[in-house]
C-alpha cells in the first residue's frame, strides 16, 4: 500500500488500519462460529416467524447434504437462488456454501431474456426458486444446463396453518403466482426431508475458492459475473465490521433487511456482518409496500437499518412512520446509490440517528468507503477508505492526480474481486496485474482523506441503487422493427435518483413511446425499464460513428 493515505490520522477512535484477515478462513467458517456461540438466539424473522441460529445450521446442512448426496453436485458447481428475502434464502445459501458451491444470486424480477443469459453464463446446474418466479423459469429452461429446479412458496417456512393462508392469498386471491409446470422440479422442504436421511460429508473449501458469483455490467457491455471469494466477503464483513462493530451489541442488535439479499450491500452489511455478531436479521419481503413495511418497522424492536436513498425518501414520506419509536435506532447506513442531503438532513430530524453514507461496488464485496459513524451532519462525502484498503486517484494515463484535483477511483484491498466469471478481456480492463481496480467513478480527495464522487467515467445508469447499462437497454431497443438507431442514458429522477432514457431515429415513422415502453416491459426487469422515450432524426456521433452518449446526457431537458 501506499504512504500516502492521510485519512489514517483521521479514523475514528478504535478503527485499526487493518484487518485479521486470517481469523476466519472462509463464510462457512465465520457461519458456523456463530451458529455455535448464538445457537438459541434469533437469527431471522420473516413474516412473524423466527429462525434461530441453531435452525440456520441445521437446515442449511440439510440443504447441503441433498445437494451433495441427492444431487450428486461437486465442488465449484454453480447452483442459483432466485427469491426475494424469504427464510428460505438463508437456508438456501448457507446450504450451497456448505457443500463447496458457488452462489448464482438471481434477480427475481428478471426477465426470461435476462434469465437465460444469466443461467447461461455462469452454467448452473440448479435453481432455487420461489412459486412467484417459477413461470419464468420454466420458459427459460430449455436454453439451459439446468438440471435441477427446486421450488418453494413464500409460506412454506411459516408453519401451519399461516403458511398455508400465505400461499393461497397469493395465489388466488392476490394471483401472484402465475401457473407453471416443471417435469421432476422437488419443493425445497422436500429436499430438506431427503437432506436430513444422510450426514453432511466434510468439504474441504479454500480462501481463494469462489463463494458468490454476482452479476453485474461492471464498467461495460453484458451482464457479467463478478468471482468473488470466500477471502473477498469475510475480509469485507471484517472490514466493514472494523467501522460498525464499535457501536453493536453482541447477540443484541435488530437489523432490518429490506433492500434484497441478492443485491450485494444487503448480502455482505446484512447478512454476514449482523449473522457474525449474533444479530438478528427482520426480513422485509416487499418494501415497496410502504404502509406494511411502516406496520412491520413498528413491531420490529430495530437497532439498525440499511437502504438505499429511496427507500429512506420513501419511508419519510409514509403517513406513521415520523409516529415510530426510533429510541433504539443507533445505525442507519446508505449505500448502493448517492445519499441526498434533503433526505439525509430530513432522516436525522426525524429520527434523530444519522444517515451515515457509504460507497462499493459489486466488484469490491461491496464497501471500499464508509463515513465515520459519529459524523454528526450531511457532509456529502463517501467517506475514507476502509481497514486494509488503499486507494488513489488517477488520470487517463494512470499517474495519481495531485490532491484536490479529480481522478478515477483505483480501489485495492482483499475485497477486490478475483475477477468476471471466463471474460478474461473484461476482466483485464478493470483489474491491473498489481490488484488494482478501475472503478470508473471520478472523486477528489480532501487534505482529511474524505472522498467525494463527482461523476461517472462510465455509461452506467444508476436506478435506486441497481446498475443500468446501457447496451443492454439499447440491444433491447434496437430489436423493435420500428428503430433505426438508438442510445440509453441517464436523466436525474427525484425518486430514484436516475431514470432511463431512450433516443430513437425510427425507421417506422408511426412508431410510438408507448410502443417502446411496451415492448420492453416484456424484455426488460422494471428498474431498467425507460421512463422516457424521445426521438431524433439523427443520433451525435464521433466520426468513426460511436454514439456520445454524453451528448445526449448533456442535452437541455
Amino acid at each position: 500500500m501506499t504512504d500516502n493515505r492521510p485519512w489514517l490520522a483521521h479514523y475514528p477512535q478504535g478503527v485499526p488500519a487493518e484487518v485479521n484477515l486470517d481469523e476466519f478462513k472462509t463464510i462457512v467458517a465465520v457461519m458456523e462460529s456463530s451458529c455455535q456461540k448464538y445457537r438459541d438466539r434469533p437469527a431471522y424473522r420473516n413474516f412473524g416467524v423466527t429462525l434461530s441460529y441453531g435452525d440456520v445450521d441445521r437446515l442449511s446442512s440439510q440443504f447441503a447434504a441433498y445437494l451433495l448426496r441427492d444431487l450428486a453436485l461437486r465442488k465449484g458447481d454453480r447452483v442459483a437462488v432466485m427469491m426475494p428475502n424469504l427464510l428460505q434464502y438463508p437456508i438456501a445459501i448457507f446450504g450451497i456454501l456448505r457443500a463447496g458451491l458457488i452462489v448464482v444470486n438471481t434477480n427475481p424480477l428478471y426477465t426470461v431474456r435476462e434469465l437465460k443469459h444469466q443461467m447461461k453464463d455462469s452454467g448452473a446446474i440448479a435453481i432455487v426458486v420461489v412459486d412467484n418466479f417459477a413461470a419464468t423459469v420454466q420458459e427459460a429452461l430449455p436454453d439451459t444446463g439446468i438440471k435441477q429446479v427446486i421450488t418453494t412458496g413464500v409460506g412454506d417456512m411459516l408453519g401451519f396453518p399461516k403458511g398455508l393462508i400465505v400461499n393461497f392469498v397469493l395465489k388466488y386471491i392476490k394471483k401472484q403466482i402465475p401457473p407453471f409446470s416443471i417435469p421432476r422440479s422437488i419443493r425445497f422442504e422436500e429436499a430438506l426431508r431427503r437432506g436430513r436421511r444422510h450426514n453432511l460429508p466434510a468439504v474441504d473449501i479454500g480462501a481463494e475458492d469462489i463463494a458468490f458469483l454476482q452479476y453485474t455490467g461492471g464498467t461495460t457491455g453484458v451482464s457479467k459475473g463478478a468471482m468473488l471469494t470466500h477471502r473477498n466477503i469475510v475480509a469485507n464483513m471484517q472490514q466493514a465490521g472494523s467501522w460498525i462493530g464499535r457501536s453493536l451489541k453482541p447477540g443484541e442488535e435488530v437489523i432490518i433487511t429490506a433492500l434484497p439479499l441478492y443485491h450485494i450491500f444487503s448480502l455482505t452489511a446484512n447478512c454476514m456482518i449482523f449473522m457474525r455478531i449474533g444479530g438478528l436479521n427482520h426480513l422485509i419481503t416487499n418494501p415497496r409496500d410502504m404502509p406494511g413495511f411502516v406496520k412491520e418497522l413498528k413491531s420490529s424492536g430495530f437497532t439498525c437499518l440499511t437502504g438505499v436513498n429511496t427507500l429512506f425518501n420513501g419511508l419519510l414520506n409514509t403517513p406513521g412512520f415520523d409516529q415510530l419509536d426510533f429510541s433504539r435506532l443507533h445505525l442507519t447506513m446508505g449505500g448502493g446509490m448517492a445519499v441526498q442531503r434533503a433526505v439525509a438532513e430530513r432522516w436525522k430530524k426525524t429520527t434523530g440517528c444519522p444517515l451515515i453514507e457509504a460507497y462499493g461496488l459489486t466488484e469490491t464485496s461491496p464497501a471500499a468507503c464508509v463515513n465515520p459513524l459519529d459524523l454528526k451532519d450531511y457532509n456529502g462525502s463517501i467517506g475514507m477508505p476502509v481497514s486494509s484498503t488503499d486507494v488513489v486517484l488517477r488520470d487517463d494515463d494512470g499517474k495519481d492526480v495531485p490532491l484536490g484535483e479529480v481522478g478515477e477511483l483505483c480501489i485495492k484491498g482483499p475485497q477486490v474481486m478475483k475477477g468476471y466469471w471466463q471474460r478474461p478481456e473484461e476482466t483485464a480492463k478493470v483489474l491491473d496485474a498489481d490488484g488494482w481496480l478501475r472503478t470508473g467513478d471520478m472523486a477528489k480527495m480532501d487534505e482529511n482523506g474524505y472522498f467525494y464522487i463527482v461523476d461517472r467515467k462510465k455509461d452506467m445508469i444508476l436506478v435506486s441503487g441497481f446498475n443500468v447499462y446501457p447496451n443492454e437497454i439499447e440491444d433491447v431497443v434496437a430489436q423493435m422493427p420500428g428503430v433505426l438507431e438508438v442510445a440509453a442514458v441517464g436523466v436525474p429522477d427525484d425518486k430514484s435518483g436516475e431514470a432511463v432514457k431512450v433516443v430513437i431515429v425510427k425507421k417506422d415513422p408511426n412508431l410510438t413511446a408507448d410502443a417502446v415502453k411496451a415492448f420492453c416491459k416484456q424484455n426488460l426487469t422494471g428498474y431498467k425499464l425507460p421512463r422516457v422515450v424521445e426521438f431524433r432524426t439523427e443520433l451525435p456521433k464521433t466520426n468513426v460513428g460511436k454514439i456520445l452518449r454524453r451528448e445526449l446526457r448533456d442535452a437541455p431537458k
